[in-house]
């Protein structure tokens, strides 16, 4: 069974035992976490889309821990003016495996 679901501003599509990144959530490594925006379902009776969400369906999660990603390089430039700017950011991410679709 497959999930599309919307934590924190981002849709995923998602099946059971699946490790995905978001973005950082405000839970401890080991805690488990459910997302109740579940905007559709499919699985082996068919596929069920909500209006926006389906009602009384969530996705059950446990957080593995949490880290930051890549780090993005910033860099602005104007020609013959000798302005430059650089500027850097890490984005912090938690590792997810998805438990149950229920």
């Amino acid at each position: 069974m497959i999930a599309i679901v919307n934590i924190q501003g981002q849709q995923f599509k998602v099946s059971q035992g699946q490790e995905i990144f978001v973005h950082q959530l405000k839970a401890k490594e080991g805690d488990k976490v459910s997302f109740d925006e579940v905007l559709m379902t499919a699985g082996d009776n068919g596929a069920t889309i909500g209006t926006p969400t389906i009602s009384g369906t969530s996705v059950k999660a446990t957080v593995l821990g949490h880290q930051k990603g890549d780090k993005v390089v910033i860099f602005k430039k104007k020609r013959r003016k000798g302005y430059r700017v650089k500027n850097g950011h890490r984005q912090s991410f938690t590792k997810i495996k998805i438990d149950s679709i229920a």
